[in-house]
């Protein structure tokens, strides 16, 4: 260690002066008092452990100090939670937050937020209510049945649809339909949590309505198909007709629960979308009990939907646990906002976020890049080449895993040699805009699919802060 000069420790000034200075005045004004104070003495200390490594002459610099230490607080109270462009190719992505929602839908939670709100109280009657009516009425008029529940993800809602109706039993699920989602999410590890036997039928690729069949007991307290959407097996295949399933259910007095994990309420192929299984479908080929999600799809906030028969929803509601998994008064009032859009399909693709950005066409992004890449080239200068080109978005979430959206997008390539570690200096260097964006690398290139590019100028203005180092 080298003995720092004492001189250059008398020179760096005391908490309390700085404390006092106009310009630290001003941050404390911004920042409080207690934080500006903490991030003094950690950039003190920090200068003098400095010092200590270095002899000699040393001049401190207020100002530069000062600037240092607003930079740190800026840097300390930015929100953890920050907006992003997400060019990464995935319309649903989990780990960007899922779906967008629309203005309206903002709106009716922004409300929720800033005013008391009827969460669970009956106007008319002037007593207690209960909070789910409020959007149960628009979830069995979209999707079916006499009954509904919410809970705050659709893991939560095949737990509790599990744990209400078959805790103790066995309940009966093809071996091909034993998912994994993300977050290490596995139906054998859910249902086992909800005090529930798995008892798996068939196999991987072929399962028959004899298997489940020769599987009923005394002990089976329900039959449960799982929708395979985030993969699919293809190839020499078999599986029970809905219909049949139900039908063998009933015939001993069993429900039978139909998981659609993701779900929709209106026909995706209106759309010009492949088609995912809806749950009024499902009720239509005799499920007693469907569930599916808010938040994928569907286009609105994280959520699991239960619906289906009154007696069933019922004993859902008295469930202990569903106080647990309940959603508050922000989920219902997006919800609200949401499911009333779906009332009119004709205008799905204008109001509703996620519908509006999963039919855009490939023509339409390709002219949105024409009007971007001069942009991006400008801030790149001579340190890269960004192209146009032709590509594929996923729809993302576990949502239709094979089907593919005709999009469009920016590749930038390196002029050197070294691409693969240029296009990580390119991502990193994205992704520390003041929005950050998310793109994606193939190929060597750093890839921005724009098909969930809203806010274009907003994207455009931030470019020329872009630093390849």
């Amino acid at each position: 260690m080298v003995n720092p000069d004492p001189a250059a420790r008398r020179a760096l000034p005391s908490v309390d002066r700085l404390l006092g200075s106009s310009a630290v005045v001003a941050l404390i004004a911004r920042f409080g008092r207690a934080l500006t104070t903490d991030t003094i003495r950690e950039l003190l200390q920090a200068q003098r452990e400095k010092l200590s490594q270095n002899a000699g002459a040393f001049d401190f610099d207020e100002a530069r100090f000062v600037a240092a230490c607003e930079n740190e607080l800026t840097q300390q109270t930015q929100p953890s939670l920050r907006p992003v462009f997400n060019l990464s190719g995935t319309v649903l992505h989990t780990n960007l937050g899922r779906a967008q929602m629309p203005q309206s839908v903002a709106d009716a939670v922004m409300t929720a937020m800033t005013r008391p709100v009827n969460l669970e109280f009956d106007l008319g009657g002037g007593a207690r209510g209960e909070r789910d009516t409020h959007v149960e009425k628009w979830i069995t008029k979209l999707a079916g049945g006499d009954g509904a529940v919410v809970v705050n993800n659709n893991a939560a809602a095949v737990y509790l649809a599990l744990n209400s109706l078959g805790a103790k039993k066995e309940v009966i699920v093809s071996r091909g339909e034993l998912i994994e989602i993300g977050g290490a999410f596995r139906i054998p590890d859910i249902m086992k949590r909800a005090g529930v036997k798995l008892v798996e039928v068939g196999t991987t690729n072929r399962t028959h309505l004899k298997d489940f069949s020769d599987a009923i007991t005394p002990r089976t307290a329900a039959i449960m198909k799982v929708h395979t959407s985030n993969y699919v097996v293809q190839g020499f295949t078999a599986s029970a007709p809905e219909v049949e399933l139900a039908a063998l259910a009933h015939e001993h007095g069993i429900p039978y629960i139909v998981d659609l994990g993701s779900g929709m309420l209106v026909n995706l192929e209106d759309y010009g979308l492949p088609h995912e299984p809806t749950p009024r479908e499902a009720l239509a080929n005799g499920a007693d009990l469907v569930t599916f999600s808010g938040d994928k799809l569907l286009g609105g906030p994280q959520a699991g939907l239960l619906v289906g028969k009154k007696d069933l929803i019922a004993r859902i509601r008295k469930n202990p646990m569903k106080r647990a998994l309940r959603v508050d008064k922000m989920t219902l009032a997006a919800l609200d906002a949401l499911l009333r859009l779906y009332t009119n399909p004709d205008k799905l693709r204008e109001e509703v976020t996620t519908i509006r950005l999963l039919t855009r066409t490939r023509a339409d992004i390709r002219v949105q890049a024409e009007r971007v890449l001069p942009h991006v080239q400008a801030a790149l200068a001579d340190k890269a080449v960004a192209t146009i080109i032709d590509t594929g978005s996923q729809i993302g979430s576990g949502s239709l895993p094979v089907d593919s959206l005709p999009s469009a997008g920016i590749a930038i390539q390196s002029v050197g040699k070294s691409k693969s570690s240029f296009a990580d200096k390119l991502s990193r260097a994205f992704r520390s805009l003041p929005v950050p964006v998310i793109g994606h690398i193939k190929d060597g290139a750093f890839v921005l699919d724009l098909r969930c590019l809203d806010h274009e100028d907003e994207f455009v203005a931030q470019l020329p802060q872009l630093h390849l180092k």
